[in-house]
This record gives structure tokens, C-alpha cells and sequence, in this order.
């Protein structure tokens, strides 16, 4: 005859099993991201620089500023469409980041050209239609300085002409996740494709602290 267990010991398994799940739960629904950039304290509050003011046109021709992203999650990256390194790769992955979130209207994203006088907004319309964007990704450009400007202090980034470089160009291959208070959130290598999936779930967790 099978020997059953004491009612005290079962219960006790059951409390701990109970308590673990409990644990995890609360564990993950109390997953955040940090933020980054250097902080100042006033008032005993501590403050993380945000996205300053910016003011770019999109290929559809429509003005682009940080009211467009106002409570919105967004992706920004720097791109020129005749780059010939890593441009392409960074958008690929970033197209994963879209095929994703394409259809939540609290995601956005946001990719900044660094060669406003030849990636015309003609241009970024053809190639936006090229790679299949119907919404939610914005191809911006405006004033090279505005741009290198909020690329530098803004995103922590590098963008500025180089005749040396290949294309011409040097920049960052970041993508750049911002909260929907203009916090950076979190920086991934975007050419990288492990990168990318640490992004597309890193999302879900601000979407979480959004619906909070």
C-alpha cells in the first residue's frame, strides 16, 4: 500500500511552490530598464537628460518633432542611403524591429539621414516604399548641422563628414530605443542580429511600463 504523505509536508511543498511563483511573478513584472546618460540632482530628485527639441521633415513630406513620439516608444538610428557598410545591415534589422511592432500604435521609429543635400525627402519616399514602410517609421531630414548637432548630444552618437571614410561619412551603427518620456532606455549594435532580439524584447518592457 502506497504510503501517503503528511498533510504538514505536502502543505509545505505547496506554500514554497506558491511563494516561488509568486517570486518570478514579481520578478518579472518588476523588470525595468536603466537609464542612460548622466544624471543631475535637484531637489533630491535625480534627472536623465532626455531628446532635446528637434524639428525634421519626413518622406511624406510631413514635419517630424519630439511632439510626434509624445507618449510613443521610439527607435532612432543615423543612415545614408548610399552608404556602403553598414547602413543596409542596420536597417535590416531594424525592419525586424518593424515587422513586430508595424501594427502597435505605441511604437515608433525613427531613422535620421546625415546626408541631408543628396537623401532629398524623394528620395526617402522611394526608398521608405522599397523596403515596404506604410507606417510608424519615419525617414527624416533638415539642417546637416541640427542633425550631426542632436545626433552628438542628444543620442550620443557620431555623425559628421569624413572624404576619407567610405562613403564619405562617419557615424554610429546604434539603435537607440527612447522611452515616451525622451529617456534614452537602451543602445544595441544594429548590426547585430542577437542585438536586435535583445531590442524587440527590451521594447516589450517598456510597453509594459507604459500601460503601468
Amino acid at each position: 500500500m502506497k504510503k501517503a504523505f503528511p498533510f504538514s509536508v505536502k502543505t509545505s511543498c505547496i506554500s514554497a511552490l506558491l511563494l516561488s511563483l509568486a517570486f518570478i511573478g514579481c520578478s518579472q513584472k518588476e523588470q525595468k530598464l536603466p537609464y542612460l546618460g548622466n544624471p543631475v540632482v535637484e531637489n533630491n530628485d535625480t534627472i536623465y537628460p532626455k531628446i532635446a527639441d528637434f524639428k525634421f521633415t519626413d518622406q511624406d513630406n510631413r514635419i517630424v518633432t519630439n511632439k510626434t513620439f509624445e507618449n510613443k516608444i521610439y527607435v532612432a538610428d543615423f543612415i545614408f542611403l548610399s552608404c556602403p557598410t553598414i547602413c543596409p545591415k542596420m536597417t535590416s534589422e531594424l525592419q525586424k524591429v518593424y515587422a513586430v511592432y508595424k501594427s502597435n500604435p505605441d511604437v515608433h521609429l525613427l531613422s535620421h539621414t546625415i546626408d541631408p543635400e543628396n537623401d532629398t525627402v524623394e528620395r526617402l519616399k522611394l526608398y521608405s516604399e522599397s523596403i515596404g514602410i506604410t507606417n510608424n517609421w519615419y525617414f527624416v531630414t533638415g539642417e546637416k548641422e541640427n542633425i550631426y548637432a542632436i545626433a552628438e548630444k542628444s543620442y550620443f552618437t557620431t555623425a559628421y563628414k569624413d572624404a576619407s571614410e567610405p562613403g564619405g561619412y562617419v557615424h554610429g551603427g546604434g539603435l537607440v530605443l527612447v522611452d515616451n518620456h525622451g529617456h534614452i532606455r537602451g543602445v544595441y549594435d544594429g548590426t547585430n542580429t542577437e542585438e536586435t532580439k535583445r531590442l524587440i524584447a527590451d521594447i516589450g518592457i517598456l510597453l509594459k511600463e507604459l500601460k503601468a
